[in-house]
Protein backbone atom coordinates (compact mmCIF):
# COMPACT_ATOMS: atom_id res chain seq x y z
CA UNK A 1 0.00 0.00 0.00
CA UNK A 2 1.23 3.66 -0.62
CA UNK A 3 1.58 6.19 1.54
CA UNK A 4 -1.28 8.64 1.27
CA UNK A 5 -0.94 12.65 1.03
CA UNK A 6 -0.41 14.10 4.27
CA UNK A 7 -1.14 17.94 5.21
CA UNK A 8 0.61 20.40 7.52
CA UNK A 9 -1.32 22.97 9.69
CA UNK A 10 -1.08 25.44 6.74
CA UNK A 11 -2.41 23.31 4.12
CA UNK A 12 -5.92 23.98 2.98
CA UNK A 13 -8.18 20.87 4.10
CA UNK A 14 -10.10 19.46 0.98
CA UNK A 15 -13.97 20.49 1.13
CA UNK A 16 -16.88 18.11 0.63
CA UNK A 17 -17.59 18.07 -3.60
CA UNK A 18 -20.76 18.84 -4.04
CA UNK A 19 -22.16 15.91 -5.31
CA UNK A 20 -21.02 14.11 -2.43
CA UNK A 21 -23.03 17.18 -0.39
CA UNK A 22 -26.11 15.83 -2.17
CA UNK A 23 -25.56 12.49 -1.27
CA UNK A 24 -24.55 13.49 2.29
CA UNK A 25 -27.75 15.83 2.05
CA UNK A 26 -29.76 12.91 1.30
CA UNK A 27 -28.47 10.18 3.96
CA UNK A 28 -29.26 12.97 6.62
CA UNK A 29 -32.62 13.14 5.52
CA UNK A 30 -33.30 9.24 5.40
CA UNK A 31 -31.66 9.00 8.46
CA UNK A 32 -33.24 11.30 10.53
CA UNK A 33 -36.84 10.44 8.87
CA UNK A 34 -35.75 6.17 9.95
CA UNK A 35 -35.24 7.64 13.13
CA UNK A 36 -38.68 9.33 13.65
CA UNK A 37 -37.28 12.14 15.32
CA UNK A 38 -37.74 16.00 13.77
CA UNK A 39 -35.14 18.43 13.10
CA UNK A 40 -35.48 20.42 16.04
CA UNK A 41 -34.83 17.28 18.54
CA UNK A 42 -32.00 16.34 16.24
CA UNK A 43 -30.34 19.40 16.30
CA UNK A 44 -31.04 19.52 19.90
CA UNK A 45 -29.55 15.96 20.93
CA UNK A 46 -26.63 17.09 18.73
CA UNK A 47 -25.60 20.32 20.01
CA UNK A 48 -26.20 21.51 16.96
CA UNK A 49 -28.64 24.44 15.56
CA UNK A 50 -31.95 23.99 13.63
CA UNK A 51 -30.54 26.05 10.82
CA UNK A 52 -27.33 24.34 10.46
CA UNK A 53 -28.87 20.80 10.23
CA UNK A 54 -31.52 22.16 7.93
CA UNK A 55 -28.39 23.95 5.50
CA UNK A 56 -27.03 20.64 5.40
CA UNK A 57 -30.18 18.89 4.68
CA UNK A 58 -30.37 21.11 1.92
CA UNK A 59 -27.15 20.29 1.14
CA UNK A 60 -25.83 23.85 1.72
CA UNK A 61 -22.49 23.84 4.09
CA UNK A 62 -19.09 22.06 4.55
CA UNK A 63 -19.58 20.26 7.60
CA UNK A 64 -16.45 19.32 10.08
CA UNK A 65 -16.09 15.56 11.54
CA UNK A 66 -16.95 16.82 14.94
CA UNK A 67 -20.58 17.84 13.63
CA UNK A 68 -21.12 14.75 11.28
CA UNK A 69 -20.19 12.47 14.33
CA UNK A 70 -22.51 14.27 16.92
CA UNK A 71 -25.63 13.90 14.36
CA UNK A 72 -24.82 10.43 14.14
CA UNK A 73 -24.96 9.76 17.57
CA UNK A 74 -28.22 11.52 17.71
CA UNK A 75 -29.51 9.99 14.85
CA UNK A 76 -27.79 6.28 16.27
CA UNK A 77 -26.40 5.43 12.73
CA UNK A 78 -22.63 4.53 12.19
CA UNK A 79 -20.62 7.38 10.60
CA UNK A 80 -20.11 5.96 7.43
CA UNK A 81 -23.51 5.15 6.59
CA UNK A 82 -23.94 8.94 5.44
CA UNK A 83 -21.70 8.14 2.96
CA UNK A 84 -22.64 4.98 1.83
CA UNK A 85 -23.46 4.46 -2.02
CA UNK A 86 -24.01 1.65 -4.25
CA UNK A 87 -20.50 -0.14 -4.84
CA UNK A 88 -19.05 -2.51 -7.56
CA UNK A 89 -18.29 -5.79 -6.48
CA UNK A 90 -14.89 -5.09 -6.89
CA UNK A 91 -13.58 -1.61 -5.57
CA UNK A 92 -10.52 0.13 -5.47
CA UNK A 93 -9.76 3.70 -3.69
CA UNK A 94 -6.01 4.59 -4.45
CA UNK A 95 -4.30 6.57 -1.50
CA UNK A 96 -5.89 10.32 -1.43
CA UNK A 97 -8.89 9.52 -2.71
CA UNK A 98 -12.58 8.81 -1.32
CA UNK A 99 -15.03 10.72 0.38
CA UNK A 100 -12.52 12.80 2.80
CA UNK A 101 -13.99 14.78 6.39
CA UNK A 102 -11.54 17.07 8.06
CA UNK A 103 -11.66 17.51 11.97
CA UNK A 104 -12.32 21.14 12.17
CA UNK A 105 -9.78 21.23 15.82
CA UNK A 106 -7.36 19.31 14.47
CA UNK A 107 -5.01 18.74 11.53
CA UNK A 108 -7.02 15.39 11.17
CA UNK A 109 -8.69 13.71 7.84
CA UNK A 110 -10.51 10.71 7.90
CA UNK A 111 -10.97 8.92 4.46
CA UNK A 112 -14.25 6.10 4.19
CA UNK A 113 -13.03 2.92 2.72
CA UNK A 114 -15.53 0.94 3.15
CA UNK A 115 -19.02 1.45 4.64
CA UNK A 116 -20.50 -0.89 6.72
CA UNK A 117 -23.32 -3.14 4.59
CA UNK A 118 -26.73 -3.18 6.28
CA UNK A 119 -25.85 -7.13 7.76
CA UNK A 120 -22.48 -6.21 8.82
CA UNK A 121 -21.40 -3.71 11.44
CA UNK A 122 -18.21 -1.94 10.91
CA UNK A 123 -16.64 0.91 8.76
CA UNK A 124 -13.36 1.13 7.39
CA UNK A 125 -11.18 4.51 7.74
CA UNK A 126 -7.68 5.63 6.50
CA UNK A 127 -6.88 8.01 8.61
CA UNK A 128 -3.98 10.76 8.20
CA UNK A 129 -2.70 13.33 11.27
CA UNK A 130 0.04 15.44 11.67
CA UNK A 131 1.42 16.85 15.12
CA UNK A 132 1.12 19.48 16.77
CA UNK A 133 -3.31 19.12 17.16
CA UNK A 134 -4.92 16.30 18.43
CA UNK A 135 -7.94 14.81 17.77
CA UNK A 136 -10.13 14.13 20.98
CA UNK A 137 -13.01 11.90 20.09
CA UNK A 138 -16.31 12.20 22.40
CA UNK A 139 -18.14 8.81 22.87
CA UNK A 140 -19.36 7.18 19.51
CA UNK A 141 -22.91 4.54 20.04
CA UNK A 142 -23.02 2.20 23.04
CA UNK A 143 -20.78 -0.45 22.21
CA UNK A 144 -18.13 0.69 19.30
CA UNK A 145 -14.75 -0.52 19.26
CA UNK A 146 -12.33 1.32 17.71
CA UNK A 147 -9.27 -1.16 16.07
CA UNK A 148 -6.47 1.17 14.77
CA UNK A 149 -3.09 -0.34 13.07
CA UNK A 150 -0.55 2.51 12.55
CA UNK A 151 1.00 2.19 9.12
CA UNK A 152 3.48 5.26 9.39
CA UNK A 153 4.83 7.37 11.48
CA UNK A 154 4.15 7.56 15.41
CA UNK A 155 1.10 8.39 17.11
CA UNK A 156 -0.74 8.13 20.92
CA UNK A 157 -3.62 6.27 20.24
CA UNK A 158 -6.73 5.06 22.84
CA UNK A 159 -8.41 6.40 25.60
CA UNK A 160 -8.39 9.60 26.44
CA UNK A 161 -6.68 8.82 29.82
CA UNK A 162 -4.24 6.55 28.83
CA UNK A 163 -3.25 6.49 25.13
CA UNK A 164 -0.83 4.69 24.29
CA UNK A 165 2.33 5.23 21.30
CA UNK A 166 2.41 3.52 18.53
CA UNK A 167 4.88 2.36 15.89
CA UNK A 168 4.39 1.34 12.37
CA UNK A 169 2.58 -1.99 12.27
CA UNK A 170 1.08 -1.79 15.96
CA UNK A 171 -2.14 -2.26 16.50
CA UNK A 172 -4.10 -1.00 19.62
CA UNK A 173 -8.11 -1.62 19.95
CA UNK A 174 -10.12 0.21 22.98
CA UNK A 175 -13.64 1.38 23.35
CA UNK A 176 -14.70 3.77 21.39
CA UNK A 177 -17.91 4.94 23.65
CA UNK A 178 -15.50 6.39 25.59
CA UNK A 179 -13.34 9.78 24.93
CA UNK A 180 -10.75 8.92 23.30
CA UNK A 181 -7.64 10.35 20.92
CA UNK A 182 -5.16 10.41 17.76
CA UNK A 183 -2.33 11.98 18.52
CA UNK A 184 0.46 12.39 15.66
CA UNK A 185 3.52 12.19 17.14
CA UNK A 186 5.65 12.61 13.72
CA UNK A 187 5.16 14.21 10.65
CA UNK A 188 3.37 12.02 7.87
CA UNK A 189 1.48 9.71 10.33
CA UNK A 190 -1.41 7.23 9.14
CA UNK A 191 -2.93 4.11 10.24
CA UNK A 192 -6.52 2.21 9.36
CA UNK A 193 -9.02 2.24 11.88
CA UNK A 194 -11.97 0.02 11.74
CA UNK A 195 -14.89 1.00 14.10
CA UNK A 196 -16.84 -2.16 14.98
CA UNK A 197 -20.40 -1.73 16.34
CA UNK A 198 -20.96 -4.67 18.83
Amino acid sequence: MSEPGTTTATTQLPRTPQASMASLAAALRRERQRSGLSLSEVARRAQVSKSTLSQLEAGVGNPSLETLWALCVALDTPFARLFDEPKPRVQLIRAGDGPTVAASEADYLAVILAACPPAARRDIYRIQAEPGSERVSDPHMHGVIEHVVLCAGRAQVGLVDEPLELGPGDYTAYPGDAPHVFRALEPGTWAVMVSELS
